[in-house]
Order: C-alpha cells, then structure tokens, then sequence
C-alpha cells in the first residue's frame, strides 16, 4: 500500500489536539483544586503599632548589641517562618491612622481615617473577633494603650468615631471576650469615682465581676489568675512605657500575654474550637510620635519578649499559628550618619551610630513623655523662664546623661514651640532632635508615614502571608483559615 503522506499528517493533528484537549482538560482540574492549606486551631496575633522594618531592624540590632540576645521576630519568625510586607493606605487618604488600618486589617474593607470598623457607605462588617467568637473560638485582645483604643476596638467592635469609648466599652460587653487586658479603667468606672469618665453612671467592673470575670488591677493579681475569663485593667488611661513602668503596679506585655495564655488554654479541651488573641504594643507608636528612641528599644524588646512567650506556647500547642504584624509606620525613624555639628565636612566631623551612641540611649532612665509632662507641671506652677530653663537643665543632667542640647532647642523648649508644621509635641521633638544630633538617631515627622509594614507568620497556615499585600488582604486571610466565605 502506498504511504499517503497527508492522512499521515492529519493522524498527527488529531493526536496532538487530543493531547492538548488532556493537558489542559487535566491544568483545568488542577486550577480548580486548590492547594490544601493547615488550619491553625489558635491564632496569635501580636501587634506592633507604629512600627515598620527600620524600626524592626533598630530592636534586632540593639537587643544584639546591648542586651546579647537574639531578636526573635527576625531569628525566628521571618527567618524560620514566612512573612510578606502589606500597604496602609486608608479610603480616602496615602497615611492611615490606626482606626482605618485596624479596621481594614479586621474588615477586609477599607474605612475612613478615624472610624472604627465601618465602611464609608455606613455598613458595619463582622470584625474578625467576633466572627471567631461566632465559630466557636475563645477571643481575647490585650494592649499597652487603653483596651478601647483604636487598634483593639477595630479589631473587635465598631464605632463612627475611635473616640467613643464609652460606647465601644458598651459592646465589649456585649460581645463577652474570654480576655480583656491593658489600660482604660477611665471608661469602665462612673465619673463619680476617682479616675471614671463614663457619662452613664454604670461601673461597668462591678458589671464583668458579675459576669463571672476575675478582675485584677496590678502585676501581682495577674500572677495569681487562674483559668476563666479576665478583665485586666491597670491604669487609668494607656500604660507607662517600658522605661518608665512601675513593675509592681503594671505587668509587662509578655506577662499580660503569658496569664491570657494561661486563662485561655486551662478552658480548653481536644474537641474544643481554640482561640484568637490579639497583642498589641502601642507604645512603640507612642515613642515613635514622640521621637523617643530611648522609649522605642525598650518597647521593641519588651514587644520581642511578648513573641518568645507566644513561641514558647507554640511548642507545647503546635496548632497555633502565630502572626506579627502591624498597621502603619510612625516617625519616619531614620537612624543615619551626618556631621557632629555645622563645621566642614571630614573625618573630624562625622557622626554615626555605633556601640557607644547606643550605650547612651541605653542610659537615658525615663521617656520624653515624663519628661515633658515635668516640665508641663513647673509651667502650671507658675515657673518664670530662667527658673524653667534651670529646672529642664536638671533634669537633663539626672536623666539624660551626656545629653547636650543646643541653644536653639532650649528656646524651643521654653517657648512651648513646635520644630514645625509636621511636629505636633514641641517638648519632646525637640529632646528628639537634641538626641539625634548626638547619636544619629533621626525622626522625619511626629506622625504618620506610608511606609509598607511586614506580616510575618509561623505555624499552619503561615505560607499564605507572602507576598505584597493590601492590608485590607489581612482580615482575608484570616477569615480563609477560619474557613469563612
């Protein structure tokens, strides 16, 4: 028979169209079939406000350096773990506040600066929280600021306004979370009592007591709680920065989070549904405004110290994923090299931060809050300026050691005045810039920036974080390990 060369040609096309019509029937099925991902069973989120890599990279360098010991975030949750870096932009501004980024990071929407949770067309989305409680999970949420601050309420209610505090303490307790810890006994007490601002006249203490919550109001009663629910509240207002916290009257964040811990996984049982708890240090962002450096390492390491409590947890419950992250960076911190004053140029003239700047901060005993708050005191005595010069120059001297500061910024001091139009807390930028000009420690604004902040995570499920990401993408995630639509 003779070869036909043609038909030969046409067998050829029918079987390279049915291998494609089978590769892509079978790249169909596949693209279907997504990967499996582990599913945390616990979810530990900690949170450090105001923070992006510069800072994260200072707490790595300085723990090194000054305290010998590795900087967990780094060594352990980016090294060994997976981590992504996420945008902050709010709805209608380049840079958040907290309440828009908690909110976006909770929602999965974004809001508008100053609003708790809910969307600029007016609709109030379930907040991760609260769809956890609804699963099943044990909630918490823990902070240094007051507990109804802008980061934990988005995270867990909603509000028009981050300043109705009185109002998102009313849906705490409607929502019941296993944990609540931090500052803010203001907004739980009547205004009637020391220290309460509530407007309606409930205590709303006496109220959670009755809920069955054990309540404790010092370092000492937290070491004593034992599994259950908790309200922990410890000031007033916010919580004193790590430099300058009483250790007796308020634990730190790793002791805040070892006792929620402890208070969570007594409660709960092989068949039970785990927990969400959320951690924030909302000091570094205080600092950061502050263009506090002193105040912004010890922060750093106490929020690191908080981590090692959560991985020391993870090894006994390996079904908890634990997720660091952040919502915005503040200060525009910029450690960097310049002149030692405004002379030429040169070797003789060139300042850098090393081990002996370092040193110096490390020195430093109280924050540039508590120094202006001394300062705001003298000046409600009455202080002439001479007096209020001599007095800030005593301070500098018991506080500050080796802290020089230039004639420009005492004026500056003493007037009350502001560097400028991006600095809003005259005393303490200028001790800011005072430090800075000695040890390189620069800071570009008293506010916010739209500097990427990182999400690194480690445990099941940890490998979703990767990547470039809106922080809207955040809550997403979330809600897929949660198994949520």
């Amino acid at each position: 028979m003779r070869h036909n060369p043609r038909t030969s040609f046409n067998n050829q096309l029918c079987w390279l169209a049915f291998a494609i019509t089978l590769i892509a029937g079978s790249g169909i099925a596949l693209a279907q079939k997504k990967p499996a991902i582990d599913k945390p069973k616990n979810i530990i989120i900690l949170f450090a406000d105001g923070v992006a890599g510069t800072q994260i990279d200072f707490g790595r360098y300085s723990s090194e350096l000054l305290r010998q010991q590795e900087f967990a975030l780094t060594s352990i949750v980016m090294n060994q773990g997976s981590f992504g870096l996420m945008h902050t932009e709010s709805a209608t501004a380049y840079v958040t506040d907290s309440a828009a980024a908690g909110s976006a990071m909770s929602i999965g929407q974004k809001v508008n600066n100053g609003v708790i949770s809910i969307t600029p067309d007016g609709r109030s989305p379930s907040t991760i929280l609260a769809l956890a409680k609804q699963q099943g999970k044990k909630i918490g949420i823990i902070s240094t600021a007051a507990i109804y601050d802008a980061s934990p309420a988005a995270f867990t209610v909603h509000a028009k306004s981050r300043r109705d505090s009185e109002h998102i303490v009313n849906q705490y307790a409607e929502l019941m979370p296993d944990v609540l810890m931090g500052g803010g006994a203001d907004y739980f007490k009547p205004k009637n009592e020391i220290g309460g601002k509530r407007q309606d006249g409930r205590n709303m203490i006496d109220f959670f007591k009755a809920k069955n919550y054990q309540v404790v109001q010092d370092t000492k009663q937290l070491a004593g709680i034992k599994p259950g629910k908790v309200l922990g509240l410890f000031s007033d207002e916010d919580l004193d920065f790590e430099i300058d916290r009483d250790t007796a009257l308020q634990p730190s964040l790793a002791q805040m989070l070892g006792a929620a811990l402890q208070a969570l996984a007594g409660q709960l049982t092989p068949r039970s549904n785990g927990f969400i708890l959320f951690v924030e240090n909302e000091n570094t962002d205080s600092a950061g405004h502050r263009n506090d450096v002193a105040a912004l390492m010890r922060d750093l390491w106490s929020f690191d110290d908080a981590i090692k409590v959560a991985i020391a947890f993870q090894k006994k419950s390996p079904d908890t994923l634990i997720i660091v992250t952040s919502d915005h960076e503040t200060g525009g911190f910029s450690p960097t090299y310049g002149r030692k004053n405004n002379g030429p140029s040169g070797a003789n003239n060139y300042l850098n931060v090393t081990a002996s700047e370092l040193k110096q901060i490390a020195e430093y005993k109280i924050s540039l809050q508590e120094a202006t708050d001394q300062l705001a005191l003298k000046r409600k005595e009455g202080y002439s300026k001479e007096k209020l010069s001599e007095f800030l120059s005593e301070q500098l001297l018991k506080n500050f050691p080796e802290l020089n500061l230039d004639a420009d910024l005492r004026e500056k001091i003493l007037l009350n005045q502001s560097l400028g139009l991006n600095f809003n807390y005259s005393t303490a930028n200028s001790l800011g810039l005072a430090i800075a000009r000695q040890t390189g420690f620069y800071w570009g604004t008293s506010g916010h920036t739209s500097e990427p902040v990182i999400v690194a995570a480690i445990g099941p499920g940890a490998k979703i974080f990767n990547g470039y990401l809106d922080n809207t993408d955040f809550a997403k995630k979330i809600k897929q390990l949660l198994e949520i639509q």
